[in-house]
């Protein structure tokens, strides 16, 4: 078994393509993982983690790659990332404003992906299609552009009173989604939430909240072999190594007949990588 490369994780590199392009992003390095499906390939953690923002070493890792004290101060670890309809910067208690300004009060888009089944979800207009890719979805539609990310977690809000807003990342590992007719799901969800939409609209003004109703759905594919028979994760934090034949991609998540890994769990984590 030779070594590809080693260095600090971070979320695998993806590009849209048939069937989507991963790479490894080591550190600066880029080692791509397509070629690698079908063959032995091993992970190793070196026993050290630093904060993918300040470059400390720490014990654990806090929201995905950070120290505690980062995890602390950052807007980027706040809790509006995960719930933005609590997104304070108008209260002026945003705590990096100069962040806030420019990943949070710029347009966002509200779309429906499939990933495990049907759920609705935002990301910045810019993360598209990355946002689908990393979420494992076999087709996604956008359904809205909106102004600001508090503005689209609003409508998430309202939205997922109808349609689910998770992925139930087991199912995702068991193979694809049944096909869904994304555009009817849009029009069925603009007709149930017809006025509650119209409410934020009177909110914050018609052209903050714009429904793309000429939306086309994408089709995404995934470079997979084959399934695991069984969904077990390994934990780098308990065993260090990660081993086996790779059979494909999906989302951010190795699929190894032995056991599946959510490389992004594991951003700011020393790794070595290894393949024969």
């Amino acid at each position: 078994m030779s070594e590809l490369a080693r260095g600090s994780l971070s979320k695998m590199q993806v590009q849209l393509e048939a069937p989507v392009q991963y790479a490894f992003r080591l550190n600066d390095e880029l080692v791509p993982v397509n070629p690698l499906v079908g063959k032995t390939v091993r992970l190793e953690f070196l026993g050290a983690i630093h904060c993918s923002h300040c470059g400390r070493k720490t014990k654990s890792s806090y929201s995905q790659g950070y120290c505690y004290p980062c995890m602390q101060k950052l807007a980027q670890c706040d809790i509006c990332i995960m719930s933005p309809e609590r997104c304070h910067y108008d209260a002026g208690t945003c705590r990096e404003p100069s962040w806030g300004e420019q990943f949070c009060m710029t347009d966002h888009v509200v779309y429906l992906a499939n990933s495990s089944g049907v759920k609705v979800g935002i990301t910045r207009a810019t993360q598209i299609p990355t946002r689908w890719i990393d979420q494992g979805a076999t087709q996604a539609l956008p359904i809205l552009r909106v102004a600001t990310r508090q503005q689209s977690g609003f409508v998430e809000d309202l939205l997922r009173s109808q349609v689910a807003d998770k992925t139930n990342w087991r199912a995702l590992l068991k193979g694809d989604a049944a096909p869904v007719d994304l555009r009817a799901v849009r029009e069925q969800l603009f007709a149930s939430c017809g006025e509650g939409i119209e409410q934020l609209q009177q909110r914050f003004g018609i052209q903050a909240i714009q429904p793309l109703n000429d939306g086309e759905p994408v089709e995404i594919a995934y470079p997979i072999d084959g399934y695991p028979a069984k969904i077990t994760s390994f934990n780098l934090d308990k065993n260090p190594l990660a081993e086996g034949t790779l059979l494909g991609i999906k989302g951010q998540y190795l699929m190894f007949d032995t056991g599946v890994i959510n490389i992004r769990k594991y951003t700011a984590y020393q790794i070595a990588v290894s393949a024969f």
